[in-house]
């Protein structure tokens, strides 16, 4: 682990710091910190977005999401520049955005290219709105908000199981009225299984060992897990949960900041992917991988066979992650409003995950 000193924290562990990562998190207001907007987010699955515009925020930021003539995602600023109103409402008319109002049409970089009502002696206006360059990869629509030079050192984070023949995946969408901060402490919070009772896949963690840097905080637990899936009728637990039977599994959470990945034994991998649109409300898409690759026969199938098994199970722990993100969403909304009606109180923290999580998103705001 590359780290040139420890931090100590309440209950005298210690954690490792990255050089240049300064220990912000008792100075700072972590609650009323800005995003580091040179990152790849995720502000759309890829289904969302068909034959009309999309209209998304992130931070504060109004885009328009559209598909040009030849399918391709272009990402523009959600604004006409004649009217300022909305161009989220318009129509894709010969792969260019057609404003409501007036018929303006703008292409994807921005420029007004047609004025449906312009006289034979008057130009174009000069008009240009913002893009933002834009990525659809792993069945999301990543956009890069910040600046132009930042983005060839950063990379959407990967989601290798999306495509996989042997990954079952289930997408639950998160709106939560509160601070994106709360969201990611939830997330690298492993003790707080006592909230989510049936819905939760492991118990009694662990701490094994914590690695933090100036990007990721990286938390590895020795749980015990409630599933096992390694024969036909196994996946039946994610239904049945008394079938299930506890045994021990290695738990690993990691903030890649912004988004969130956790794996549980060789079963399931859990994402977040963030989409943070202000300072008191958060968008993410909690993605569930279910791994079938203890299913060893399941390889000798054909291609066309483990693709339409894959395809029709997608969603298949809806009820299940639906229910995780209801419980949670109502804790963190409760946190934000305590800490509007009461911001200087503080509870005592005794998760020393969470301190590293606090330190690495003042490290990253400030960038």
């Amino acid at each position: 682990m590359d780290v040139t000193q420890l931090a100590t924290s309440a209950n005298g562990e210690t954690a490792a710091i990255a050089p240049g990562v300064s220990d912000t998190s008792s100075s700072s207001d972590i609650r009323q910190l800005r995003i580091n907007l040179n990152h790849w987010y995720a502000i759309a699955q890829s289904r969302e977005l068909t034959q009309q515009p999309l209209a998304v925020t992130l931070w504060q930021q109004a885009i328009v999401l559209y598909r040009d003539a030849v399918g391709q995602v272009q990402a523009l600023e959600d604004r006409c520049p004649h009217r300022q109103v909305k161009l989220s409402h318009a129509q894709v008319v010969e792969g260019k955005l057609e404003c409501a109002y007036h018929g303006w049409r703008f292409d994807a970089a921005g420029t007004c290219v047609h004025v449906p009502y312009l006289a034979d002696h008057q130009k174009l206006p000069t008009c240009k709105i913002r893009t933002y360059p834009v990525r659809e990869q792993a069945g999301f629509i990543w956009v890069f908000p910040g600046e132009a030079q930042k983005q060839a050192a950063c990379e959407p984070l990967p989601l290798p199981e999306w495509d996989h023949l042997n990954y079952i995946a289930t997408v639950s969408i998160i709106e939560a009225e509160a601070h994106y901060s709360f969201l990611i402490e939830n997330l690298m919070d492993m003790y707080h299984g006592h909230l989510h009772d049936s819905y939760q896949a492991w118990a009694d963690p662990v701490l094994q060992g914590l690695e933090e840097s100036d990007r990721t905080v990286s938390a590895h637990y020795e749980a015990q897990s409630y599933y096992k899936i390694d024969k036909i009728w196994s996946v039946s637990q994610l239904f049945f949960p008394a079938l299930r039977q506890l045994h021990p599994e290695p738990l690993d959470v990691s903030y890649l900041y912004p988004h969130w990945r956790s794996t549980l034994g060789q079963d399931f991998v859990i994402c977040c992917l963030f989409c943070p649109q202000g300072p008191t409300r958060t968008r993410a898409f909690l993605i569930h991988f279910t791994s079938l690759n203890a299913f060893h026969r399941l390889h000798k199938l054909p291609v066309w066979f483990r693709r339409w098994v894959r395809d029709s199970l997608f969603g298949s722990a809806q009820k299940l992650l639906d229910g995780l993100v209801e419980q949670d969403v109502l804790m963190v909304e409760e946190e934000q409003q305590a800490y509007l009606q009461n911001p200087d109180r503080r509870g005592p923290e005794l998760n020393r995950t969470l301190t590293s999580v606090q330190r690495l998103i003042s490290h990253q705001a400030k960038l």
